[in-house]
C-alpha cells in the first residue's frame, strides 16, 4: 500500500517550497582580473595594505610577536610574510591565498562580507576595507598572488 505522503504529492497536495532567503546582498564573486590590463604590484600595493601595521591593522594581530596577538593565537594566521600568509592558519591550510582564485582564497573571504566562517576583518569594524581595496586584494590573488 503506498504511503499517504506518496498519495498526497501525486495528488498535487503538498507543494515545493524553496527557502525564503532573501535578496542577494552583493553580487556573486568571480575569479577573473576585473581591469586586465592593470597589474597588482604586490610590493607597492599589497605589502603596505596588508603586510605593514597600517593601515588596516592586521599585524597588531596576526603574528606571533604581535602585542595582541589575538588572531594568531586564535587563527594561527601569521600575515608577518607573504611565505606565511600563503601557508595559511588553523582553518586555511594552504588556501589563505590560491594564486588565480580569489573567491576561494580564505584571505579574500575573510575581508569580504560575509565570510564563510568567523567574524569579518578586520575584527571589532567596521570600518571595514573599501570596495577598492577589495578590488585590489582580489585583482592581484586572480593575477597569481605574485611576489612583484
Amino acid at each position: 500500500m503506498p504511503s499517504m505522503l506518496i498519495i498526497l504529492l501525486q495528488a498535487g497536495c503538498i507543494e515545493s517550497y524553496e527557502p525564503d532567503v532573501g535578496p542577494l546582498q552583493s553580487a556573486p564573486c568571480s575569479n577573473e582580473d576585473t581591469d586586465p590590463d592593470v597589474d597588482v604590484s604586490f610590493r607597492d600595493e599589497i605589502r603596505p595594505l596588508i603586510f605593514d601595521p597600517q593601515p588596516l591593522g592586521c599585524l597588531q594581530c596576526h603574528t606571533p610577536d604581535a602585542t595582541t596577538p589575538f588572531g594568531f593565537e586564535v587563527s594561527g594566521l601569521d600575515l608577518s610574510s607573504l611565505r606565511t600568509a600563503r601557508r595559511g592558519g588553523a582553518n586555511s591550510d594552504g588556501i589563505a591565498i590560491i594564486p588565480g582564485q580569489p573567491c576561494e582564497s580564505i584571505l579574500y573571504q575573510k575581508v569580504s562580507p560575509g565570510p564563510p566562517f568567523g567574524a569579518r576583518m578586520p575584527l571589532g569594524g567596521p570600518p571595514y576595507l573599501s570596495e577598492i581595496l577589495l578590488q585590489l586584494i582580489h585583482d592581484w590573488i586572480a593575477e597569481g598572488a605574485n611576489d612583484n
